[in-house]
């Protein structure tokens, strides 16, 4: 079932972060949505029609209707963006979804502005990722592969776009009508040219603070403080890959780490499709089992 959109807006530092609401007004704990590193707001969509709560989904600073937003674009200010959008929509407090680097921005959010945020869905993101070895230097350009490729390239058309995405091992053969319209909302008219929407230095910048001792840091405050926090990861990686982006050995000494956070495999998918595709039913399960935590911590007092 497709819901009731709207398109939104929220002035920022530098002029506007734009997405979409989707149920405007429904009853019921608002959802904010923040997605990947090199994605936009519309790879919500999919689970935006299949939860029954107001959802918000906007493009990060420097990433799809907000590319033209100047930086800086550290987390922490990507962080102070997520907070102006909620009180440019009216909402005090939100349960927030996030996906890949949206889920280390969202973590950001609730170190800073605790008040503001009910609990957090971390979709395959958000735990510090694994360092190389010291002698081992690893770019984004290794880590994130045709992610990264793409920024750099023009395309002659819409459909070239897509088959450059078609080719893509974790995202071509899972293809559907979410993935491409996805895809087609991330080419934009730059320069004179048809280029994805993503600004490399953006990019660039967040890639570096993805393994940071800061980011552990910031979730292990995040675990003292008992807020609500589901962690869902993938078994396939970025090229549907095994490892994965977080590997079970990993994520057992995170786990040991941040007792708090729920963790859960969601079987048969990639670092995509567990938002863009078969993921979306385990993404809405936590979305409502963090709910009903709240709603029996309301009630209890």
């Amino acid at each position: 079932m497709t819901a009731q959109e709207a398109p939104f807006t929220a002035p920022v530092p530098g002029g506007e972060i734009v997405g979409t609401v989707w149920r405007p007004g429904a009853p019921g704990i608002p959802l904010l949505g923040l997605h990947g590193i090199t994605a936009n707001h519309r790879s919500f969509r999919g689970l935006a029609d299949s939860v029954a709560n107001p959802f918000i989904a906007i493009d990060q600073r420097g990433r799809g209707g907000s590319r033209d937003l100047p930086g800086p674009y550290a987390l922490d200010r990507l962080a102070d963006d997520a907070r102006d959008v909620l009180d440019a929509a009216g909402v005090d407090k939100a349960l927030v979804v996030g996906h890949s680097m949206g889920a280390f921005v969202a973590t950001r959010l609730a170190r800073s502005f605790p008040d503001r945020v009910h609990g957090l869905v971390l979709v395959d993101g958000g735990l510090p990722l694994r360092p190389p070895p010291p002698d081992v230097q690893i770019t984004a350009e290794q880590a994130l592969g045709p992610a990264v490729a793409r920024l750099q390239m023009q395309f002659d058309s819409a459909e070239a776009y897509r088959e450059f995405w078609r080719d893509h091992p974790a995202v071509g053969p899972y293809w559907s009508e979410l993935v491409e319209e996805y895809i087609d909302y991330d080419l934009r008219s730059i320069d004179g040219a048809l280029r994805p929407a993503t600004r490399p230095e953006a990019m660039e910048t967040n890639f570096l603070e993805l393994g940071s001792t800061e980011q552990g840091e910031v979730i292990e405050e995040l675990d003292r403080r008992g807020l609500p926090t589901t962690l869902l990861t993938s078994p396939r990686g970025l090229f549907d890959e095994v490892p994965p982006l977080y590997d079970a050995a990993w994520v057992q000494e995170w786990s040991a780490r941040v007792p708090g956070f729920l963790v859960e495999e969601v079987a048969d998918t990639n670092h995509y499709t567990i938002l863009l595709g078969q993921g979306i039913p385990a993404v809405v399960a936590a979305i409502d089992a963090l709910t009903a935590r709240l709603d029996d911590e309301e009630t209890t007092g």
